[in-house]
């Protein structure tokens, strides 16, 4: 598998930001890692593996990039308001540096993004806010409100992090757009979060947005051998 470590100058950030890349054709898959990982994690664990195959047949482009996690919803140190501004930025950054970034070297616009944990929050919360550069979103055992990792905290910048509140004020102009994206949302039925990923399959429904939805019955699902199991379905 055609595996490449890179680098880039952010103008947003104002760092330089480590990627890695796989493959040479197909449809771009952006891979974010759970709340204690890096850009590194899903190689790391075996997650990109699984998905060899498409890659080396040029059906997939794999990118895995960081989300700053311990800087950001993750950094303890500092007020709920201050990581969640922290967290805008690096959305802004996504939007105006990676996902264009990602595109262009892969030469095709239909992204899918992937995330579990931390990672699905991620992936929906950028695909709810940005419908217009996402084709797919496949979210494994998340949460979908910004509060739960902001100590309870609520502000404006909080609810537009958080898409269980601001999906469930959107009017239809926004619903449509959302409804041109494919929802994938899944965990399994004894999963911690179990009802969050209810809640927000029920969400979208309500919404009339179209949505794959799946608990898995009699596992836990929120770990790596359930996501291993389950992604390649929803691939390429």
């Amino acid at each position: 598998m055609k595996r490449i470590y890179d680098t880039f100058r952010s103008r947003v950030l104002e760092r330089t930001v480590e990627y890695l890349w796989f493959g040479h054709s197909g449809r771009p898959l952006v891979m974010f890692p759970t709340a204690g990982g890096r850009f590194n994690e899903n190689e790391d664990r075996n997650l990109v593996s699984t998905l060899q195959d498409y890659v080396d047949a040029g059906k997939l482009q794999v990118c895995c990039i960081d989300a700053f996690n311990n800087e950001t919803l993750n950094c303890t140190s500092v007020h709920p308001a201050e990581r969640v501004r922290r967290h805008g930025v690096v959305d802004r950054f996504w939007r105006e540096e990676m996902m264009p970034m990602i595109a262009a070297r892969a030469r095709r616009h239909d992204l899918a993004l992937y995330g579990a944990s931390a990672g699905a929050f991620h992936a929906v919360n950028f695909a709810a806010r940005h419908p217009d550069m996402v084709s797919r979103v496949i979210a494994f055992s998340g949460f979908y409100n910004a509060r739960r990792v902001l100590d309870g905290h609520w502000d404006d910048q909080c609810y537009f992090h958080s898409p269980m509140a601001y999906i469930a004020n959107m009017g239809p102009d926004w619903v449509a757009r959302l409804s041109t994206v494919e929802w994938i949302i899944a965990t399994g039925e004894n999963d911690s979060l179990v009802e969050d990923n209810r809640g927000f399959i029920s969400l979208l429904r309500h919404k009339n947005i179209p949505v794959h939805g799946e608990i898995w019955p009699g596992v836990f699902g929120h770990d790596w051998p359930f996501w291993k199991e389950h992604l390649r379905r929803f691939l390429p």
